[in-house]
C-alpha cells in the first residue's frame, strides 16, 4: 500500500489499460447517429434523446478519463444540428488504436 501513495517518479504503474472496443462497434454507434440525420424534422427532436444515450455508452466503451471526456464531445456534437456526420467513436478508436501501438502507421494498417 505504501509503494502505491508513494511511488517515484520513474517506477512503473502497474493499472492496464482498459482494452480497445471494436471497430465494427465504433463504426454501428456512429452510424446509428448519422441515421438521425437522414430523418426530415424528426431527426433533430431523436437526436436530443440519442445525445444521452451516446455519451453514456461512449464513456463506458472507452473508459474513465478519455471516455467522459470524448462522451460529453459527443453529446455536443449529437445536439448540434448538422454535426452528425462526424464519425467520433471511429476517431477515437483510431486515436487509442494508434497510441497503443506507436510502431504502426496509417499505411501499414492499410496495407494489412
Amino acid at each position: 500500500m505504501k509503494n502505491l501513495i508513494f511511488r517515484k517518479a520513474n517506477s512503473p504503474v502497474l493499472v492496464q489499460p482498459k482494452p480497445l472496443p471494436s471497430l465494427a462497434a465504433c463504426l454501428l454507434m456512429d452510424f446509428l447517429g448519422f441515421a438521425t440525420f437522414g430523418i426530415p424534422f424528426i431527426g433533430e427532436f431523436l437526436d436530443v434523446l440519442w445525445a444521452p444515450v451516446s455519451a453514456l455508452i461512449f464513456w463506458k466503451m472507452f473508459g474513465f478519463r478519455k471516455g467522459f471526456l470524448g462522451g460529453i464531445i459527443n453529446f455536443v456534437e449529437e445536439l448540434m444540428p448538422g454535426l452528425d456526420f462526424i464519425p467520433t467513436f471511429t476517431i477515437m478508436w483510431f486515436v487509442q488504436y494508434f497510441k497503443r501501438n506507436p510502431s504502426l502507421s496509417l499505411k501499414t494498417l492499410i496495407t494489412r
